[in-house]
């Protein structure tokens, strides 16, 4: 690749492609993105959520900006602490992705902690030192411009906030990598054809996960967009990989 082209999965396509091709996957996939999300990972997904929440460090009357924040998981765990004092902005690039999850949250009853917002995560539209935390969940991987991404993170956050990544990464146990990887493009495309009528969607997933940096590089690449104390916590082997990293 160059500097006009990037990553679509394994495919190089213009930059100026990508956020569009990206966007058609999740419009495809947003009405069945929950369901698909316990299928795919039987259900672990929530564990990891409900840990990445509950080691965030999260005090009432926080203010928080989830990025990528979609149906909501994330939002909707974080508004119990934070409380009626704190505020998180669920936002989201894709509009059918963030109305799935503004209706979840008035659902859920976090109308009043939770405002909803269509924000692309390289041009936050806040000032700086806004936040307390900053948080993005499995979607870092989808984002055209990554350093620019966590950059905006950064700037955003007051001295002493906290940036926390949650994403698939780079495998760690050799016994479990050639498992890893024939489920992931055998079984995740076939549930993706049959269960959401999608399956170049999924293998798009399953393909970005692979082109996505691994724990070091994402480590390297927060550091150089200003935080500080980076740090990164591996679970179920480094199938998935918490990363944290401090603003000054």
């Amino acid at each position: 690749m160059d500097k006009q082209t990037t990553h679509f999965g394994y495919r190089d396509v213009a930059v100026a492609e990508k956020q569009s091709l990206v966007g058609e996957v999740f419009t495809s996939v947003a009405s069945r993105y929950d369901v698909m999300n316990d299928l795919m990972s039987l259900g672990l997904h929530r564990l990891w959520k409900r840990h990445f929440v509950a080691t965030a460090g999260l005090r009432a009357g926080d203010r928080v900006l989830d990025l990528a924040g979609g149906t909501g998981d994330i939002s909707g765990l974080m508004a119990p602490i934070v409380g009626d004092q704190g505020m998180i902005v669920l936002s989201d690039i894709n509009a059918e992705m963030l109305v799935r999850g503004r209706d979840r949250m008035l659902d859920e009853g976090h109308s009043k902690r939770i405002s909803c917002a269509r924000i692309n995560a390289e041009a936050l539209p806040f000032p700086d030192d806004s936040f307390d935390l900053v948080t993005i969940a499995f979607g870092l991987r989808n984002v055209t411009d990554q350093p620019k991404a966590l950059a905006e993170m950064c700037r955003v956050l007051r001295p002493g906030g906290r940036a926390l990544v949650l994403e698939f990464s780079e495998v760690r146990q050799p016994l479990l990598k050639p498992v890893y990887d024939a489920y992931s493009f055998a079984v995740l495309p076939l549930l993706g054809k049959v269960v959401a009528k999608d399956e170049a969607s999924y293998r798009y997933l399953a393909e970005s996960i692979r082109k996505h940096p691994n724990q070091a590089r994402l480590a390297e690449l927060m550091t150089a967009a200003g935080l500080e104390r980076v740090s990164v916590r591996n679970l179920l082997g480094g199938i998935v990989a918490i990363h944290s990293g401090y603003a000054i």
